[in-house]
C-alpha cells in the first residue's frame, strides 16, 4: 500500500455528534494525498460503528478498550501514521478545503520549519469570529510567543513526521491538556515553528470543550512546560515566571499587587533579550515581537487597572523600558484606572 503524504491524527472520544462534519471537511480538501487515523479512546457511544461503517477507504478507525485520554490516544495514532506529514485534528474541529495543499506547500519550499500552523476562527453556535491571535506573524515571532503563551491553535498545525518519530514520547500525558504548548518546545530544538497567516481552520468552541471543563490542570501543564523550556535562562525564577505568565498573561487574570506587576515585567524582558540574542530576528520579526510584546503587557496592565489592584503610577513605573504607553492608549490606561479607583472606593480603600 502506497504511503500517503499526509496522516491526520484524530483522537475521539464520545464524537459521534461532531466527528462526522470533521471527517467531511478533510474529505473536502484539494489536496487529496491523505489518510484519517481516527483514535477511539474507549468511546461508550456510537464513534466506532460510525468509523467502521465509514465509506472513504482513507479513514482508518485504530481501537483502545479503554480510555485512556487525549495524549495517550494522540500518541497511539502518531504510531500508526504513515504519511511524511502529520496533521493534528481534534474530532469536532472543521479544516477549510485549501488548509493541506498550503501547508504542505510550504513545508515543501521551507525546509528549516518542523511545524506549521494555520491562522484559525472560532466557531460559536454556528457563527464564525476571529480568535485573538496575531494577524501578521513570522517564524521568529511565534518562536518568541512560545515562550510566553500559546501561539498556535493544536487543530491547525502540520509537523514533519520524520521529526515527530524523534520524540519519545511525541506529547507527554504528564503534561496533558497543555501537551501540545509542550510539543512545540521539544521541537524547536530541531527547526523552526511557523504559521500561515489565512484562516485554514474552524476552532469550534462549545459547553463540552476540553478547554473550559479542565482549566486549572491545563494551567498547572503549561507551567510546568514553561519553566522547564526557561530554566537555562531564568534558574531558579523560571517557575515563579511561568506561573505568572500562564496565569496572567495567558489566563487573563488581574494582577494582585504592584510587587506582581514588577516581576512580570522584569521576567518578559528579561526573556525577550535572551532570545534577541539566540535568534537574532530580522529587522520585520524585531518590530512584530516589540509590538506584540507590548500589547500583551498593554492588556495585563489595563486588567490590572480596572481591578483595582494597582494605580497607574504603578503601571507606568514597572513597564519594560521598550514597552511604550502609546501601545495601549494612554486614554485606554486613564479610563481603567478610573474604573479601578471607583472599585477602590466602594470596597473602602
Amino acid at each position: 500500500m502506497t504511503a500517503p503524504l499526509v496522516s491526520f491524527v484524530i483522537p475521539s472520544y464520545n464524537g459521534e455528534h461532531f466527528l462526522g462534519e470533521t471527517l467531511r471537511s478533510i474529505e473536502a480538501q484539494t489536496l487529496t494525498d491523505w489518510e484519517a487515523i481516527v483514535v477511539d479512546d474507549g468511546s461508550s457511544d456510537n464513534t466506532r460503528a460510525m468509523v467502521r461503517g465509514w465509506p472513504d477507504p482513507r479513514v482508518r478507525l485504530v481501537e483502545r478498550a479503554q480510555n485512556g485520554g487525549p495524549v495517550v490516544a494522540r500518541n497511539a495514532g502518531v504510531a500508526e501514521a504513515r504519511g511524511r506529514y502529520i496533521a493534528g485534528l481534534d474530532q469536532d474541529d472543521l479544516c477549510r478545503p485549501e488548509r493541506l495543499m498550503r501547508q504542505v506547500a510550504y513545508l515543501e519550499r521551507h525546509r528549516d520549519v518542523v511545524l506549521l500552523g494555520t491562522q484559525a476562527e472560532q466557531l460559536r453556535d454556528g457563527k464564525v469570529s476571529p480568535l485573538s491571535y496575531p494577524a501578521y506573524s513570522t517564524p521568529d515571532l511565534i518562536g518568541w510567543l512560545t515562550w510566553i503563551e500559546n501561539p498556535l491553535v493544536w487543530s491547525s498545525v502540520m509537523i514533519r513526521a520524520e521529526i515527530a518519530r524523534k520524540l519519545d514520547p511525541f506529547t507527554r500525558p504528564e503534561l496533558v491538556y497543555a501537551e501540545d504548548f509542550d510539543l512545540y518546545h521539544r521541537l524547536s530544538p530541531h527547526g523552526r515553528l511557523a504559521r500561515l497567516d489565512e484562516p485554514l481552520l474552524l476552532y469550534r468552541q462549545h459547553a463540552g470543550g476540553v478547554s473550559k471543563r479542565f482549566v486549572d490542570t491545563m494551567r498547572t501543564s503549561a507551567t510546568r512546560a514553561m519553566a522547564e523550556a526557561h530554566d537555562d535562562i531564568l534558574g531558579e525564577d523560571a517557575h515563579i515566571l511561568a506561573a505568572l505568565l500562564v496565569l496572567h498573561n495567558m489566563g487573563g487574570a488581574p494582577v494582585a499587587d504592584v510587587a506582581t506587576l514588577r516581576t512580570l515585567g522584569e521576567g518578559i524582558s528579561r526573556l525577550q533579550e535572551a532570545f534577541i540574542t539566540r535568534h537574532q530576528p530580522d529587522r520585520e520579526s524585531r518590530k512584530l515581537i516589540r509590538w506584540e510584546t507590548a500589547r500583551r503587557w498593554a492588556r495585563i496592565g489595563r486588567t490590572a487597572l480596572r481591578s483595582g489592584a494597582v494605580g497607574l503610577g504603578d503601571v507606568i513605573a514597572a513597564r519594560p523600558p521598550h514597552l511604550g504607553l502609546g501601545y495601549a492608549g494612554i486614554e485606554n490606561l486613564l479610563v481603567s484606572g478610573a474604573i479601578g479607583a471607583a472599585r477602590r472606593l466602594r470596597r473602602g480603600e
